[in-house]
């Protein structure tokens, strides 16, 4: 009886002490967490309040520094130039990727060859590849002109025209990042069921009708996480656009990222920067939000 009795305080001792080598585990992450990810946001929400210029005294102005980017025409423009960026540098990879994943899952001659080959543009890095586009896009030495000319188009301006600048980025990014789109879609299509095609056919249905109603409502759910992927992305774009345009022509290409770059920088307005990088989050936070709701819509029944 004396042994039954001690045999529950001795489990409650061991499970004491696992409880302790648990948390022996667990607090230097959230140490590790609070430091890299809590800490620098409660930093950044608190220099958001002030008036601060690097190398000035900071002054508190509460909700001013948000009250002046409301306000603030350029930065008004760099939200709507992030956000049309972000708009054709999805929407293009994601119809090009799916018909590339289409193709390619298709049986043909050196079809893993030719996948390779489509691959190869993601595999550098974006500053390497900016520096390419940039001397491709030169109005007078550049290949894409010349290009225009031998079909007998005029030449354009590409990056050095307002209006142009940012669908010449876009062309950058679907050149670069459509054959991830590619990946992502034609895993999907390797894991589809064979038993609906069957089916289908043996009911007369055409290639188009196997496609609307089969395959796109299967694929759906890699084609939306792809998707995520691409606006992730595409919202933090800075290196392809600081180094082909710097923003420019004047401040036609400035997306929030570049900015909360010169603001922060070049101006050392560590007050506004603070605020842009809030704001950038909520919207960021938005999307995401948004995105994830279509994920869950597009699952699987």
């Amino acid at each position: 009886m004396p042994g039954l009795v001690a045999a529950p305080a001795r489990g409650a001792r061991f499970l004491a002490r696992r409880r302790r080598a648990y948390y022996w585990f667990i607090v230097p992450a959230l140490v590790v967490v609070g430091a890299v990810i809590v800490f620098p946001w409660l930093f950044t929400l608190w220099m958001s309040a002030f008036d601060w210029t690097i190398g000035s005294a900071a002054h508190f102005v509460g909700f001013g520094n948000y009250a002046k980017l409301a306000t603030n025409q350029r930065f008004l423009e760099a939200i709507l130039h992030t956000f049309y960026f972000t708009a054709l540098a999805v929407a293009a990879p994601l119809v090009l990727g799916t018909l590339a994943a289409l193709i390619f899952h298709r049986d043909f001659p050196f079809r893993g060859v030719l996948r390779g080959v489509f691959v190869m543009p993601m595999m550098a890095t974006p500053v390497a590849v900016a520096l390419v586009w940039t001397m491709m896009f030169h109005p007078q030495q550049g290949v894409l002109n010349y290009l225009l000319s031998l079909v007998g188009l005029p030449p354009s301006l590409w990056v050095y025209s307002p209006t142009l600048v940012i669908p010449s980025l876009v062309l950058v990014e679907v050149w670069h990042w459509t054959p991830l789109v590619m990946l992502i879609v034609l895993g999907g299509l390797a894991a589809l069921p064979t038993e609906p095609y069957e089916s289908a056919r043996l009911d007369g249905a055409s290639e188009w009708q196997l496609f609307r109603f089969i395959t796109l409502p299967l694929v759906a759910p890699f084609i939306v996480v792809a998707a995520v992927i691409r606006t992730i992305d595409a919202l933090k774009t800075f290196d392809t656009i600081y180094v082909i345009t710097g923003g420019g022509p004047g401040t036609a290409s400035e997306t929030i990222n570049l900015y909360l770059y010169l603001q922060a920088f070049a101006f050392y307005n560590i007050g506004t920067a603070s605020a842009v990088v809030v704001v950038f989050f909520v919207i960021v936070l938005a999307l995401a939000l948004l995105l994830l709701h279509v994920r869950e819509k597009t699952k699987w029944s």
